[in-house]
């Protein structure tokens, strides 16, 4: 449900941000290491620091405009 929105977030944030998607199942070390608890969850990450963080499924327009205000880019 969440895929086609990040797919959409990415190619309008790209080259500022990189958005990209983990397998829980297939990659739990990376599900542990930022302790997601449940699905989906958007960890925002800067220099491997987590700055900012939430659950649940966004719309496209707020999905683009949490990525922009919590990276500190301005829309394009």
């Amino acid at each position: 449900m969440m895929a086609p929105i990040v797919e959409q977030a990415a190619q309008r944030l790209e080259p500022h941000v990189r958005l990209a998607k983990v397998d829980t199942e297939a990659a739990p070390d990376v599900a542990a290491r930022f302790a997601v608890r449940s699905i989906p969850t958007l960890a925002l990450v800067l220099h491997g620091r987590e700055i900012a963080r939430t659950a649940g499924v966004m719309p496209l327009p707020q999905l683009i405009a949490w990525t922009q205000q919590h990276a500190g880019i301005t829309a394009d």
